[in-house]
C-alpha cells in the first residue's frame, strides 16, 4: 500500500477553525486546540440561544402588554382571557406592538376583552 501524507488536509481544516476564532481572546484564535475548543463552544451557545430567543421576545411582550393593559385598568391575565372568550385572534407580538405605538387601537381591545 503507498504512503498518504496528510499534511494538505490538516493543514486547510486548522486554518479554517483559525479562522472561525479570529477575535477570540488569549490563545483562543492562535493555538489549533484551544480556537477548536473554542469554536465547539460558541457553536453550542449559538444553537442554545437561538433557542432562548424566542423565549426573551415572549417574556419582553408579556411585560409590555401588562404595562399597557394596567393603564386601561386590567391585567395581562384578564385581558389575554377575555380576548380569547370574544374570539380575537391576535398574537403576544402584536399585541405588544400595539401597546407600544398605537394606544388608541389597544384600549379598545382591552374594552373589547372587558365586556367577554
Amino acid at each position: 500500500m503507498s504512503r498518504v501524507k496528510r499534511g494538505v488536509p490538516a493543514h486547510q481544516r486548522h486554518k479554517k477553525v483559525l479562522k472561525f476564532t479570529k477575535g477570540q481572546r488569549g490563545s483562543k484564535h492562535l493555538l489549533y486546540r484551544r480556537a477548536n475548543e473554542a469554536r465547539m463552544k460558541s457553536l453550542w451557545y449559538a444553537y442554545r440561544d437561538r433557542r432562548n430567543r424566542k423565549r426573551d421576545f415572549r417574556r419582553l411582550w408579556i411585560v409590555r402588554i401588562n404595562a399597557a393593559a394596567r393603564l386601561c385598568g386590567t391585567t395581562y391575565h384578564q385581558l389575554i382571557a377575555g380576548l380569547n372568550k370574544a374570539g380575537v385572534d391576535i398574537d403576544r407580538k402584536m399585541l405588544a406592538d400595539l401597546a407600544v405605538s398605537d394606544d388608541a387601537a389597544f384600549a379598545r381591545l382591552a374594552a373589547i376583552a372587558k365586556e367577554a
